[in-house]
């Protein structure tokens, strides 16, 4: 048994229509939904990228699903403002909402006009998001100097419980990292091999929690539409990091993939105008021990997909509700002893600021 959601791409799907398109994946036999948190699509003929927290609101009250978001704190989003924003969902919706936190891309983070660091202090950076997202969510009032700054910070409406805070992983140190502090892990479709290795290496660095999933496919009853809309969706969306983090804006993705081949799209995302090869490959997917498996329909018309897969796909993976979507330890959050890691070198610091301590 396992949940079975749809994933919400803001780049590619008016907001209005996005709503509309995760009340009837409700309707449909969809159990869970997630979405992306952007301030701007891959491409032009992606064409959104509606405001994720907006949307999140509407979409828990207007369905009873559990739904989640995709978040980089610490550039574009104060942790502190994220905290609230977490908080104040999942007080209103116990058990519905959780966040996948990563270190993010310069396409959305580059708006605030502060320089754009190496990965490795990123990755510290988010690390301290997550300590201060923590323990805000726990009612303690904040104050931290860092890669992040706080003052003085309290969350005054908190949920009963903390909502899940998910780990994404793309890479075997990833995995390691976050098994220190994540409710869970979220990756996407890869070879089933890397998959084992990613899952492999979080379990033996301690991780906990579920393990989800994240689907790019693409479904038409003409098989080679199928591949049209795939190719025209999803071209600039091929790269491995670390090129996808660091090109800024659509433009950038659209000329670094000019001779993107049609090979590469279908190995990014599952083409195929065969529901029944839609439902084998997913539940191989289940086979690897995946707890959740979103689809991402490419596509910017959900509806036919949705009818299509609610009726033919959905009936042969034993679809089930999701677990409440809670912290692992309860109202306090994990409090796993933190990793040692290697300092970060004054050198590399956005403003000449000292290391986080």
């Amino acid at each position: 048994m396992t949940v079975i959601g749809f994933h919400n791409s803001h780049e590619q799907v008016h907001p209005a229509e996005l709503l509309a398109a995760v009340q009837h994946a409700e309707e449909v036999g969809f159990t869970a939904a997630m979405c992306s948190d952007h301030f701007a699509p891959w491409n032009h003929a992606q064409g959104h990228s509606g405001f994720a927290w907006s949307w999140l609101g509407a979409a828990l009250a207007t369905t009873g699903l559990p739904c989640g978001v995709v978040n980089a704190p610490g550039q574009r989003y104060h942790p502190a403002v994220i905290a609230q924003g977490a908080a104040t969902l999942a007080a209103m919706f116990p058990g519905r909402f959780w966040m996948a936190l990563g270190s993010g891309q310069v396409m959305n983070e580059r708006i605030t006009g502060t320089p754009w660091p190496p990965k490795r202090v990123r990755d510290a950076r988010l690390r301290e998001c997550v300590d201060v997202i923590r323990a805000l969510l726990a009612g303690e009032e904040v104050t931290h100097r860092g890669l992040v700054d706080v003052e003085r910070a309290r969350i005054w409406s908190l949920p009963e419980q903390q909502p899940a805070l998910i780990g994404p992983v793309m890479s075997v140190p990833t995995a390691r990292r976050h098994a220190d502090w994540a409710d869970g892990f979220i990756t996407i479709n890869q070879p089933h091999e890397t998959l084992r290795e990613l899952v492999g290496a979080y379990r033996d660095a301690g991780g906990q929690g579920r393990l989800v999933l994240q689907v790019h496919l693409c479904w038409d009853p003409d098989p080679e539409r199928a591949k049209a809309i795939a190719y025209d969706q999803w071209f600039t969306n091929t790269f491995p990091p670390p090129l996808c983090w660091d090109l800024d804006g659509p433009e950038a993705f659209e000329l670094a993939s000019r001779y993107t081949p049609q090979e590469a799209v279908e190995g990014a995302v599952r083409v195929s105008s065969d529901l029944g090869q839609h439902a084998a490959w997913l539940a191989e997917y289940v086979e690897l021990g995946f707890d959740e498996v979103y689809l991402h329909h490419v596509g910017k018309e959900q509806k036919p997909f949705l009818d299509a897969f609610g009726e033919h796909v959905l009936p042969q993976l034993g679809v089930t509700r999701p677990e409440p979507a809670v912290a692992l330890d309860g109202p306090g959050g994990p409090r796993r002893p933190r990793q040692e890691t290697e300092p970060v070198q004054p050198s590399v610091l956005p403003e000449g600021r000292p290391p986080a301590r």
